[in-house]
């Protein structure tokens, strides 16, 4: 399979030393490739390995960055930090698992910031979300997008949002008090290969490929939706986020900052558009279940500002690459356990 992989902007021969934190995770194993092909020096770690092939990571080490002592080592002769690790998953996971997410992720990241510092960390970015933003400028599906300054009054819907806010006045307020280089993304909804698609914490992307996959293989058209299917987002193909992360590491902008489309599109127009690549038709059926905010978009003022640079990549591409790869996830599983594709145990697709 071919996907796309465009120039970073970086060059064969970086010497910095780098951590990747949750290198486990989707764009986290994205970001370790890319990073090493460009000549960086790079350690990847996480709970658990990547899950759908080995990491290019120098190093990678199976730690539990809860705990003070692995995090104190993981940032240990290491230049630089890309913090991605975080419980988390699509809305299904989020809204069911508060306590859990805040109590995790807080851990997570006041110990790695500060083991950074002890150990003399030079750039420290720190990955956070669209899901800071508040509720109350997401309650229509034709919402004003999201500009960097709307974080405040603050107001985010669920406990991922409220700990990601806190862990961004965290790196602001490190690099104030200690000079650390902080930087910090808020990230709109990334997809692509590679990525969680069944199992309850796949994104709506994922989520209705494998849907659309599984029923077209079945012959069949009938795709649940949680809603009515108008709840509109905005989404981002990984070269675009692994591209995005890299340029605002080497820059010296230290304010919060989008990466993420700017087209905002419904999730009925996601369906349709993932089932003309799959060249199918699709019978949406719609059901109860967590929806998430009404109406959210990128506003890309300032990334196009700070680091004269956009996502190049369209929806239709980004999804014709993800879709391809989905859709063999699907038949080598249902030709493993001899099942039809339609019966998968697979939860309703989240936005």
């Amino acid at each position: 399979m071919e996907f796309i992989r465009k120039s970073q902007g970086g060059k064969v021969g970086n010497t910095a030393r780098v951590l990747v934190t949750g290198a486990g995770g989707f764009i986290g194993h994205h970001l370790v490739s890319s990073l090493r092909a460009q000549g960086y020096w790079v350690r990847g770690v996480d709970l658990k390995h990547p899950e759908f092939g080995a990491s290019d990571a120098h190093e990678f080490e199976i730690r539990d960055l809860r705990k003070w002592e692995d995090c104190l080592c993981s940032t240990a002769g290491v230049d630089e930090v890309y913090a991605l690790a975080a419980d988390m998953g699509g809305m299904g996971f989020i809204s069911a698992n508060h306590a859990q997410i805040l109590h995790n992720n807080s851990l997570i990241n006041l110990n790695c910031i500060e083991a950074a510092r002890q150990n003399g960390i030079k750039r420290y970015l720190y990955t956070s979300s669209a899901c800071i933003y508040p509720e109350y400028r997401q309650t229509a599906t034709n919402c004003v997008p999201l500009k960097e300054e709307h974080a405040y009054p603050a107001a985010p819907q669920d406990a991922y949002g409220w700990e990601k806010l806190i862990s961004e006045r965290l790196c602001i307020h490190y690099g104030q008090d200690y000079g650390i280089a902080t930087r910090i993304v808020r990230f709109h909804n990334i997809f692509g290969p590679f990525g969680t698609w069944m199992g309850g914490r796949e994104k709506a992307p994922a989520a209705l490929c494998r849907k659309i996959a599984a029923a077209r293989l079945e012959g069949l058209h009938e795709i649940e939706i949680w809603g009515d299917g108008e709840q509109t987002r905005s989404f981002c193909y990984i070269d675009d986020c692994v591209s995005g992360l890299q340029k605002l590491m080497r820059s010296d902008y230290c304010e919060p900052l989008n990466l993420g489309q700017d087209r905002m599109v419904s999730i009925n127009e996601l369906v349709d558009i993932i089932a003309n690549i799959a060249g199918m038709r699709a019978i949406k059926k719609y059901v109860p279940g967590p929806q998430g905010v009404r109406g959210r978009n990128s506003d890309n003022t300032r990334i196009r500002e700070v680091l004269r640079w956009e996502p190049q990549i369209s929806l239709e591409e980004g999804l014709r690459h993800t879709y391809e790869w989905i859709e063999k996830q699907v038949i080598e599983l249902a030709a493993e356990y001899s099942f039809g594709v339609a019966t998968f145990p697979v939860n309703p697709i989240s936005p």
